[in-house]
């Protein structure tokens, strides 16, 4: 039996197949989106809610029915479960990187 070490652990690859896949299926499913930023502190809600917004290259947001932003919030949310949503995240679309609101990467499953 392995014990896991503090260096194995830091070694692990910063995103791994699965967020690479989720991130092209929002890539595809949102045409011209650079990234998608998550969380479920919607301000119009007074209860938690799952949120996205899509982001071109240059940072501008992209317009998403309610509906899509619903499913593309469970969907990432899904794939990091243990994260603290209330705060919000940010998915590169195009490297499957998962960044708090301050820009730090969060490591995945």
């Amino acid at each position: 039996m392995r014990i896991p070490t503090m260096e194995a652990e830091t070694s692990a690859p910063p995103t791994s197949g699965r967020h690479l896949r989720l991130a092209e299926r929002l890539a595809d499913m949102l045409p011209g989106a650079a990234a998608v930023q998550v969380g479920l502190a919607d301000p119009r809600r007074q209860w938690p809610h799952p949120q996205a917004v899509a982001l071109d290259a240059d940072g501008v947001r992209m317009p998403l029915t309610r509906t899509t932003s619903q499913v593309v919030a469970r969907w990432v949310i899904r794939t990091w479960p243990d994260l603290d949503w209330m705060d919000l995240y940010t998915l590169d679309l195009t490297t499957g990187q998962l960044t708090t609101g301050a820009g730090t990467a969060v490591r995945g499953r």
